[in-house]
Protein backbone atom coordinates (compact mmCIF):
# COMPACT_ATOMS: atom_id res chain seq x y z
CA UNK A 1 0.00 0.00 0.00
CA UNK A 2 1.38 3.37 -0.98
CA UNK A 3 0.56 6.62 0.78
CA UNK A 4 1.15 10.15 -0.53
CA UNK A 5 2.61 12.69 1.90
CA UNK A 6 3.22 16.39 1.21
CA UNK A 7 6.29 17.94 2.81
CA UNK A 8 4.25 20.91 4.01
CA UNK A 9 2.91 18.82 6.91
CA UNK A 10 5.98 19.63 8.95
CA UNK A 11 4.91 23.15 9.77
CA UNK A 12 3.61 23.03 13.32
CA UNK A 13 0.06 24.30 13.38
CA UNK A 14 -0.72 22.98 9.91
CA UNK A 15 -3.06 20.06 9.26
CA UNK A 16 -2.71 17.81 6.26
CA UNK A 17 -4.33 14.67 4.86
CA UNK A 18 -2.19 11.71 3.84
CA UNK A 19 -3.91 9.88 1.01
CA UNK A 20 -3.75 6.23 0.06
CA UNK A 21 -2.88 5.12 -3.47
CA UNK A 22 -6.56 5.37 -4.47
CA UNK A 23 -6.70 9.03 -3.46
CA UNK A 24 -8.78 8.38 -0.32
CA UNK A 25 -7.99 10.26 2.89
CA UNK A 26 -6.17 7.73 5.10
CA UNK A 27 -4.57 9.77 7.90
CA UNK A 28 -4.80 13.36 9.10
CA UNK A 29 -1.60 14.94 10.44
CA UNK A 30 -2.61 17.55 12.99
CA UNK A 31 0.18 19.97 13.99
CA UNK A 32 -0.36 21.25 17.50
CA UNK A 33 0.78 24.89 17.52
CA UNK A 34 0.20 25.86 21.12
CA UNK A 35 2.51 23.36 22.80
CA UNK A 36 5.93 24.01 24.32
CA UNK A 37 7.49 21.33 22.16
CA UNK A 38 6.85 19.96 18.71
CA UNK A 39 3.76 17.77 18.76
CA UNK A 40 2.02 16.15 15.81
CA UNK A 41 -0.98 13.84 15.92
CA UNK A 42 -1.74 11.20 13.31
CA UNK A 43 -5.52 10.67 13.17
CA UNK A 44 -7.79 8.32 11.27
CA UNK A 45 -10.43 9.80 8.91
CA UNK A 46 -13.00 9.94 11.75
CA UNK A 47 -10.66 12.13 13.85
CA UNK A 48 -9.54 9.47 16.35
CA UNK A 49 -5.90 9.98 17.42
CA UNK A 50 -3.87 6.94 16.38
CA UNK A 51 -0.37 8.18 17.18
CA UNK A 52 1.13 11.24 18.86
CA UNK A 53 4.64 12.37 17.92
CA UNK A 54 6.58 14.49 20.41
CA UNK A 55 10.04 15.97 20.47
CA UNK A 56 11.69 14.99 23.74
CA UNK A 57 12.73 17.93 25.87
CA UNK A 58 16.07 17.98 27.68
CA UNK A 59 17.37 15.02 25.75
CA UNK A 60 21.15 14.85 25.36
CA UNK A 61 20.66 13.70 21.78
CA UNK A 62 17.74 14.73 19.66
CA UNK A 63 14.97 12.25 20.13
CA UNK A 64 11.27 12.01 19.37
CA UNK A 65 8.73 9.74 20.97
CA UNK A 66 5.83 7.99 19.31
CA UNK A 67 2.88 7.48 21.63
CA UNK A 68 -0.32 5.47 21.32
CA UNK A 69 -3.16 5.79 23.85
CA UNK A 70 -1.02 8.16 25.99
CA UNK A 71 1.72 5.54 26.38
CA UNK A 72 5.14 5.61 24.75
CA UNK A 73 5.28 3.14 21.87
CA UNK A 74 8.75 3.98 20.54
CA UNK A 75 11.66 6.41 20.78
CA UNK A 76 13.58 7.53 17.70
CA UNK A 77 17.22 8.63 17.94
CA UNK A 78 19.90 9.39 15.39
CA UNK A 79 22.18 6.39 15.13
CA UNK A 80 25.22 7.48 13.17
CA UNK A 81 26.14 9.75 10.34
CA UNK A 82 27.97 9.02 7.14
CA UNK A 83 28.54 11.36 4.24
CA UNK A 84 25.64 10.18 2.10
CA UNK A 85 23.25 8.37 4.41
CA UNK A 86 21.45 9.07 7.67
CA UNK A 87 20.72 6.33 10.18
CA UNK A 88 18.08 6.36 12.89
CA UNK A 89 17.15 3.71 15.43
CA UNK A 90 13.53 3.21 16.44
CA UNK A 91 13.39 1.50 19.84
CA UNK A 92 9.95 0.09 20.54
CA UNK A 93 8.92 -0.48 24.16
CA UNK A 94 8.69 -4.25 23.56
CA UNK A 95 12.45 -4.32 22.82
CA UNK A 96 12.06 -4.48 19.03
CA UNK A 97 14.31 -2.15 17.04
CA UNK A 98 13.69 -0.78 13.57
CA UNK A 99 16.48 0.66 11.45
CA UNK A 100 15.89 3.71 9.26
CA UNK A 101 18.58 4.53 6.73
CA UNK A 102 19.07 6.39 3.49
CA UNK A 103 19.02 9.94 2.23
CA UNK A 104 16.38 11.36 4.56
CA UNK A 105 16.46 14.95 3.28
CA UNK A 106 16.13 13.64 -0.30
CA UNK A 107 13.14 11.51 0.78
CA UNK A 108 14.87 8.30 -0.32
CA UNK A 109 15.13 5.90 2.61
CA UNK A 110 13.98 2.57 4.04
CA UNK A 111 12.51 1.31 7.31
CA UNK A 112 13.69 -2.22 8.15
CA UNK A 113 13.32 -4.77 10.91
CA UNK A 114 16.17 -7.26 11.26
CA UNK A 115 17.21 -6.72 7.63
CA UNK A 116 13.67 -7.09 6.25
CA UNK A 117 12.18 -4.14 4.37
CA UNK A 118 8.95 -2.89 5.99
CA UNK A 119 8.53 0.40 4.11
CA UNK A 120 10.27 2.36 1.39
CA UNK A 121 10.01 6.14 1.27
CA UNK A 122 10.64 7.77 -2.11
CA UNK A 123 9.94 10.78 -4.27
CA UNK A 124 10.84 8.94 -7.46
CA UNK A 125 7.39 7.46 -8.10
CA UNK A 126 5.66 10.81 -8.03
CA UNK A 127 5.43 13.77 -10.36
CA UNK A 128 3.75 16.02 -7.80
CA UNK A 129 6.12 18.61 -6.36
CA UNK A 130 6.99 18.47 -2.67
CA UNK A 131 5.30 15.10 -2.27
CA UNK A 132 6.80 11.74 -1.40
CA UNK A 133 5.42 8.25 -1.15
CA UNK A 134 5.48 5.82 1.74
CA UNK A 135 5.23 2.30 0.34
CA UNK A 136 4.35 -0.13 3.14
CA UNK A 137 5.76 -3.39 1.80
CA UNK A 138 4.51 -5.71 4.55
CA UNK A 139 0.72 -5.56 4.61
CA UNK A 140 0.61 -7.07 8.13
CA UNK A 141 2.72 -4.23 9.55
CA UNK A 142 1.41 -1.22 11.50
CA UNK A 143 0.87 1.33 8.71
CA UNK A 144 0.26 4.25 11.11
CA UNK A 145 3.48 3.46 12.99
CA UNK A 146 5.57 3.30 9.79
CA UNK A 147 4.14 6.62 8.53
CA UNK A 148 4.82 8.15 11.97
CA UNK A 149 8.44 6.91 11.81
CA UNK A 150 8.89 8.49 8.36
CA UNK A 151 7.40 11.80 9.57
CA UNK A 152 9.62 11.78 12.67
CA UNK A 153 12.95 11.10 10.98
CA UNK A 154 12.30 13.71 8.30
CA UNK A 155 11.38 16.24 10.99
CA UNK A 156 14.54 15.39 12.95
CA UNK A 157 16.78 15.62 9.85
CA UNK A 158 15.26 18.97 8.84
CA UNK A 159 15.72 20.34 12.37
CA UNK A 160 19.34 19.17 12.43
CA UNK A 161 19.97 20.91 9.10
CA UNK A 162 18.41 24.15 10.42
CA UNK A 163 20.43 24.02 13.65
CA UNK A 164 23.54 22.76 11.85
Amino acid sequence: MKYLVRDKIFAIGDDYWIEDESGRQAFLVDGKALRLRDTLELKDPSGRVLITLRQKLLSLRDAMTIERDDRTLATIRKKRLSLLRNHYRVSLVDGTELDVSGRILDREFAIEYDGELLAHISRRWLRVRETYGVDVVREDSDHALLIAVAVCVIRMAEKEREDG
